[in-house]
């Protein structure tokens, strides 16, 4: 190899390195003409006028409109209700039970809560129980291909013991893909 193309070559060799090191440089923020990393505190903030920040765990208003006769699961209205259907509903054995049929596509799910509320015999809400699903959770954990139903089981909670005589289901929360 010739004089001329050895020193050919590490021209070469360094043009190239230094067009890295630059790149490198402006792709990390060091570079001429970039800004520093802003502060957090000076990030912008929205505010709601009028509207009280989420507490709690979300409810269903349908369960005081609802009176159902002893024996008896209903239905209580949900903001999810046209990607489901909710089917096998029993109360019995201290819980009320079913599955929920995901209507809207097959995908993996996510996120569901099911709440139940407990009547008396007068049909005068008593209290509610939930069902919740957590994608991942190790009893609730599915292999293959995404459930088209999940079974729930709500529970009656201890203090409502034997006076529970009717119940009604709904669905505040549906997270899937």
């Amino acid at each position: 190899m010739s004089a001329r193309a050895v020193v050919l070559s590490v021209v070469a060799l360094l043009v190239a390195g230094a067009v890295g090191a630059g790149a490198t440089l402006l792709v990390r923020g060091a570079g001429p003409g970039t800004a520093a990393v802003p502060d957090p505190a000076s990030a912008a903030r929205t505010a709601f006028p009028g509207l009280a920040a989420a507490g709690g765990e979300p409810e269903l208003p349908g369960f005081a409109a609802v009176h159902p006769e002893p024996g008896s699961v209903e239905v209580v209205e949900g903001p999810f209700d046209d990607r489901l259907d909710l089917g096998d509903l029993r109360l019995g054995d201290g819980a009320v039970t079913g599955t929920v049929a995901i209507t809207s596509d097959v995908s993996e799910l996510i996120e569901l809560q099911v709440v139940a509320g407990f009547y008396d015999a007068d049909g005068r809400l008593l209290g509610t129980g939930r069902f919740t699903h957590h994608a991942g959770d190790q009893e609730h954990s599915h292999t293959g291909p995404p459930a088209e139903e999940e079974s729930f089981t709500v529970v009656v909670p201890e203090d409502l013991g034997a006076a529970v005589a009717s119940a009604a289901v709904g669905v505040p929360v549906l997270v899937n893909e």
